[in-house]
């Protein structure tokens, strides 16, 4: 790499580390605790790229995105942040940061990014902010560091300010409302009606005039939306086929298989189409673990604010919550949290309390709805089906196989290494791969691995 990175963040180990591979990899570097130092670099025309923290000592980085694009257009400015939230990734995205990373960041994916943003400001020069930040809630009860949910957090950035319909899948307890809230409120419709139509809403033949007249051009929202009988479905396609001086935004949820709703006839196929501009899963709770202590504190800290007593979490109570299967995804979480804050003995709440709120784990059905005898292949080639028809008309983003083998090589790794104990030398024999190649796999997919007595 050649050019000049400025590094704003109070951490000054992120500092150092930073700036030690930044140098290594060929790049000048300033590096500063304050804002106000690197606002006075920015206006003297240092720097080809920025990387900036947002909860600064002296300011809030995010805010001052839109005086660095007046000062300086084009320069790129790459976002992290300790604040997981999706309203973080929303603001970076509204005040066109040019990336945007949550902590603790990945250093090589950073790299890279940094690399790319050189380029970009040698070639292309990039374009001037042109949106300003606006105050926002607080925060929304969407948080999350791993890599599903900041994917879906970028989505939520790129989709909020288009007039694409929008699919939103998930299980219940997900946050599917919410997600389709939260487009909402921070699209340029924000101060419009945000309108939820029910299947009685819908039932009479005035019902589709009515929610229209209800939403103002705003946006409307059709909840579990394969649960919706075919008749009103019909008058729901007629609605959004019916042009109009003031057209709302459609979006819909649902926790089925539309696939497969479409197959058994439950879902109408030119529905389905309509509804599918862009589409957005919403991950399980059981396949986003490492997210658990972070939604845990989220909620300790929301219950403290209320009143409550301040709570944590023993060790071993957070890992019993970690390896719980939460058929009932976040929302099972949060009442589970809230119920531990008002019956904890004290501010430290144990694995036993935990155990007795929980009770015994659930069993959960298939994942992808297969038989038990189903091959391997067969399950994948579901999954596989029902996430290309989930973008509808649009193909998924780039990078389909390195995604698709990630998913399952980490899990596969992970099994074998708790088979045997976290002895690497033992797995790499069982999976038949060499011990080096194991242990490059471990740092890339950033898999724990844990030693203890295994019998075998």
């Amino acid at each position: 790499m050649d050019g000049t990175v400025l590094v704003a963040d109070d951490d000054r180990t992120i500092r150092t580390v930073l700036t030690q591979a930044l140098t290594r990899a060929g790049c000048k570097v300033h590096a500063t605790s304050s804002l106000t130092t690197l606002m006075r670099w920015v206006a003297e025309g240092k720097g080809d790229v920025v990387i900036s923290d947002v909860m600064m000592p002296d300011g809030n980085g995010l805010e001052m995105l839109p005086k660095i694009a007046e000062d300086r257009p084009g320069l790129p400015v790459i976002v992290i942040s300790a604040q997981n939230t999706i309203m973080t990734a929303i603001q970076a995205a509204e005040a066109e940061a040019y990336d945007y990373l949550p902590k603790p960041f990945d250093l090589p994916d950073l790299m890279k990014r940094t690399a790319r943003a050189l380029e970009v400001r040698r070639t292309a020069g990039g374009a001037p902010s042109q949106v300003e930040v606006k105050d926002r809630p607080d925060e929304l009860p969407l948080v999350g560091r791993t890599p599903a949910m900041q994917a879906l957090y970028r989505l939520v950035a790129k989709v909020m300010n288009t007039d694409l319909s929008v699919l939103i899948s998930g299980e219940s307890g997900t946050g599917k409302s919410l997600i389709a809230r939260a487009i909402h409120d921070f699209s340029d419709r924000r101060n419009l009606p945000f309108v939820t139509a029910t299947a009685a809403d819908l039932s009479e033949l005035e019902g589709p005039s009515r929610v229209l007249a209800r939403a103002k051009g705003g946006t409307v929202l059709f909840d579990e939306i394969s649960d919706i009988d075919s008749e009103v479905q019909a008058r729901i396609v007629r609605m959004m086929d019916t042009p109009g001086d003031s057209t709302p935004r459609f979006m819909a949820t649902s926790q089925s298989d539309l696939s497969r709703a479409m197959d058994e006839g439950k879902l109408r196929q030119d529905l389905y189409y309509r509804l599918s501009g862009a589409s957005l899963h919403v991950p399980a709770l059981r396949e986003r673990v490492d997210d658990i202590p972070l939604l845990t504190d989220h909620f300790l800290a929301r219950a403290e604010r209320d009143g409550s007593a301040a709570r944590r979490f023993a060790d071993d109570a957070l890992e019993l919550m970690r390896v719980y299967s939460w058929p009932g995804n976040v929302r099972q979480l949060e009442n589970a949290i809230r119920r531990l804050v008002l019956t904890a003995r004290a501010d430290e709440i144990n694995r036993s309390e935990v155990e007795s709120v929980l009770g015994n784990q659930p069993e959960l059905e298939p994942a992808l709805g297969g038989a038990d005898t189903e091959k391997l292949s067969g399950a994948v080639a579901r999954h596989l089906r029902r996430y290309f028809d989930l973008h509808g008309n649009m193909l998924p983003p780039p990078g389909v196989y390195a995604r698709i083998l990630r998913e399952v090589e980490m899990p596969l790794i992970e099994i074998a290494l708790d088979a045997t104990g976290g002895n690497q030398a033992k797995c790499a024999d069982l999976l038949g791969i060499n011990r080096n190649t194991l242990r490059k796999k471990i740092t890339d997919l950033d898999i724990r691995v844990t030693r203890r007595r295994k019998l075998m």
